[in-house]
């Protein structure tokens, strides 16, 4: 289903904006719990969805995905508030990530929420004691380094030796140790998450080969988790967001059944972001100057590196189409840039585009994930609007 571009409503609003085809979202949703595989199983629930709220935590957004039954995977204590509030149920709620702060934990243990996956043994000790003074126990799921290659940009690999997340396998005798030390703990399951944008399936594979040893070397230790959870990292197509605005998650899912090797009665868990909401927004921006340089023409946007910080952060592709009239006349080579003060403020370099005026209207596609949620005031600039398909402009 290919998004389509309201100009005429587009003209009223001030720009720019972010514009989410909510439809779209709605869609992707069901599709994915349609190629969710549901074999017969004691457990209930034996496929369980966390939405990484990372992504994006737009309250519109939220209230769909809260309203197709998802779960939520939080990074920290503000996102956990923020899932709670959105609806989420705290026994949905998995909270992950390295740097956990005390108010953040004891948060999560008040709130009683699901599982705590856990990167470190520091960590585990401060939770055991943390609880200990609450009279609480918390689950937990030890979050292992399995030093798989996700093949993808270095800055959004996470299962690598060399990154900062996860418990390495040389250290899991030492966990074990120190978990019989720890009574405030209850072990409940393992945690896994190699990476993001991540298109050749191939890796999920390799991770389902490498979960299956691990796992094998806890059950030869007595140990059963029942609760398995493979992260997410489904990548998107961002080169062609309307030719594939859902992403394979028939395939996906597909890997995990037929290479994962899991146990009777145990739970498998999913953490995906990117995959559910990239595809439903889109950055819509104005053409404030034309700049004719020596070599190359440049498009100057009233939208910046503020709206949309991939490009600069990671070099990331993101379509860029002119809305409405015109689309078709000759085509020049512009650079596609911002309005603020750092060279990297830059959408794409040398794009082949219709030619362009002040005035014109431009969308910048799949910034539904990373575009809102990493937004900031950089050169004190207001955060912009948020614009729905099926209703009226909603300021944030």
């Amino acid at each position: 289903m290919k998004t389509q571009f309201p100009l005429n409503k587009f003209l009223s609003i001030p720009t720019p904006f972010y514009y989410y085809d909510t439809a779209l979202l709605h869609e992707t949703i069901k599709r994915l719990k349609a190629a969710l595989p549901n074999p017969k199983s004691a457990t209930p629930n034996p496929r369980v969805i966390h939405y990484a709220l990372k992504a994006n935590t737009n309250d519109r957004i939220l209230h769909i995905i809260r309203e197709h039954g998802l779960g939520a995977d939080c990074v920290s204590g503000n996102e956990i508030k923020k899932a709670i509030d959105s609806g989420f149920a705290p026994d949905e709620i998995v909270f992950a990530g390295v740097g956990k702060t005390d108010n953040e934990i004891i948060l999560a243990l008040e709130k009683d929420i699901f599982c705590f996956n856990c990167e470190s043994p520091e960590e585990i000790k401060v939770i055991n004691a943390l609880a200990a003074g609450m009279n609480r126990t918390a689950k937990i799921a030890l979050r292992i380094n399995p030093n798989v290659d996700a093949n993808t940009h270095h800055y959004i690999t996470t299962g690598l030796e060399e990154n900062k997340f996860g418990i390495n396998t040389w250290e899991l005798n030492d966990v074990l140790h120190l978990l019989r030390n720890c009574p405030n703990i209850e072990l409940i399951g393992l945690h896994f998450h190699i990476g993001s944008q991540i298109t050749d399936l191939d890796v999920f594979k390799t991770l389902c080969v490498r979960i299956n040893e691990l796992q094998q070397w806890f059950i030869d230790r007595n140990v059963l988790p029942l609760h398995i959870n493979v992260g997410g990292g489904l990548g998107v197509d961002y080169h062609e967001p309307d030719k594939n605005p859902v992403p394979d998650f028939k395939e996906y899912f597909s890997v995990f059944s037929r290479f994962l090797e899991l146990k009777p009665g145990q739970q498998l868990h999913f953490e995906l972001g990117r995959a559910i909401v990239a595809q439903c927004a889109s950055l819509i921006s104005k053409v404030l100057y034309i700049k004719k340089g020596i070599n190359i023409n440049f498009i100057i946007l009233d939208a910046g590196m503020t709206e949309l910080i991939r490009p600069a952060l990671y070099n990331s592709y993101h379509k860029i189409e002119k809305i409405g009239t015109g689309d078709g006349g000759q085509e020049t080579r512009y650079d596609v840039v911002g309005p603020i003060c750092e060279s990297s403020d830059c959408f794409g370099k040398a794009v082949m585009f219709p030619e362009t005026f002040r005035g014109d209207l431009i969308a910048i596609r799949s910034t539904g994930a990373y575009g809102e949620a990493m937004s900031s005031n950089y050169n004190l600039r207001e955060k912009v609007a948020a614009v729905y398909s099926i209703d009226e402009l909603s300021e944030k």
